[in-house]
């Protein structure tokens, strides 16, 4: 297998990650319109862009999870990010194959664990299995202005879950036993989920806000409808990301343009449907880290910037991430390496890969692909 030779990062890197320049602002859509907000104490006025849905004939939406046109019940509604177990005995997971944005990435003792966004959730009786919340999810799913859904915490957790800004139904609080509930099949903590209903009871219970903000602008950049993008090199048609206990990997398919997801030696399912696991898009998001404590809990960095690579239609791009917008509640971007433009994607759903951008102070040499 050829292994990805990380040149550039030596010397790029380093400019990307202590002083690259901004991405130049392009002038409000006609879809957008700003209004004013005013700072009491100094009187200076502030403008905040309130941004308009894209709709089609069919009153339709465009979903701002997977750039498609959906019903405007769904595609107006702020979706819901599910923390999920991803170790061997959590398998098979339930649910997942109906999200639209899926983050992994390490917890202690090298497991992953899934953010699993939907947007289109109202059909599924079994999400799960639902475990804990680490801080570094947390911020993923405020990029999407998501109600988080987890089943406990970490201690480094408990104060950003309880900022104002954060909206979240947690197994452990008293909203609990309304969202969430044990199977037998499973031991615990492993046979915990939650359901549509529960989900939306709690949202209701805890007088949470069903709609987007409405400075809400999205975090991915999609393709135009009918057309389909091709990145810089036509590569990357099996994705190795390196975690190495469920030791996952995804297989390119030219004849649906799907990256199929697999994990522990075989295809990764779905338990509700049998049906293993597809994206559009595929991204591998590089990050700085650190070991918190004797305990093995990780930091990630989700607030500055980094290098990543983008993968969609059987091609690559790398990638410079950063994050715009406010260091809690704003979304990152992926930009050429140049900082000229941002990445599109193909529309349809994404898996996030977060993984650690150096091992022994070398560039991750685990991950891979060809």
């Amino acid at each position: 297998m050829k292994r990805w030779k990380f040149v550039l990062l030596t010397g790029i890197l380093a400019g990307m990650l202590f002083g690259c320049g901004k991405q130049e602002t392009e002038a409000p859509k006609e879809s957008e319109k700003t209004s004013s907000a005013t700072d009491l104490e100094t009187g200076d006025t502030e403008q905040e862009t309130v941004f308009e849905r894209t709709y089609n004939d069919e009153g339709q939406v465009k979903s701002f999870l997977t750039g498609k046109y959906v019903d405007k019940k769904i595609g107006l509604r702020r979706p819901v990010g599910v923390m999920i177990s991803n170790i061997e005995a959590a398998q098979p997971m339930s649910g997942v194959g109906s999200a639209d944005v899926i983050y992994e990435a390490p917890v202690e003792g090298e497991i992953t664990r899934f953010l699993a966004l939907f947007e289109n959730y109202d059909d599924l009786d079994k999400i799960g299995s639902c475990r804990s919340c680490r801080d570094y999810f947390l911020y993923w799913a405020l990029e999407f202005d998501a109600v988080y859904c987890h089943f406990g915490q970490s201690s480094y957790a408990v104060e950003p879950l309880e900022r104002d800004y954060v909206d979240n139904l947690s197994g452990l609080a008293a909203i609990g036993s309304t969202v969430y509930y044990r199977t037998d099949d499973r031991k615990s903590p492993h046979n915990a989920y939650c359901s549509a209903k529960g989900i939306t009871e709690g949202i209701k219970r805890m007088k949470y806000r069903t709609d987007y903000r409405d400075t809400y602008a999205g975090k991915f950049c999609f393709a135009k409808d009918g057309e389909t993008v091709s990145l810089e090199e036509n590569r990357g048609t099996r994705i190795e990301p390196g975690y190495p206990i469920n030791k996952p990997w995804f297989e390119y398919n030219p004849s649906d343009k799907l990256y199929y997801r697999f994990q522990y030696g075989k295809p990764h399912i779905d338990a509700e449907t049998g049906e293993q696991l597809a994206f559009t898009n595929v991204i591998l998001q590089y990050a700085d880290w650190e070991k918190r404590d004797e305990n093995g809990y990780l930091a990630f960095d989700c607030h500055s910037e980094g290098y990543a690579i983008i993968f969609t239609n059987g091609t690559l791009q790398e990638a410079h991430w950063m994050r715009e917008g406010d260091q809690e509640t704003g979304t990152i971007k992926y930009y050429d390496i140049g900082l000229t433009h941002e990445i599109p994607l193909n529309q349809g759903k994404t898996m996030v890969c977060v993984v650690k951008d150096k091992i022994n102070g070398q560039v991750n040499p685990d991950v891979s692909f060809e």
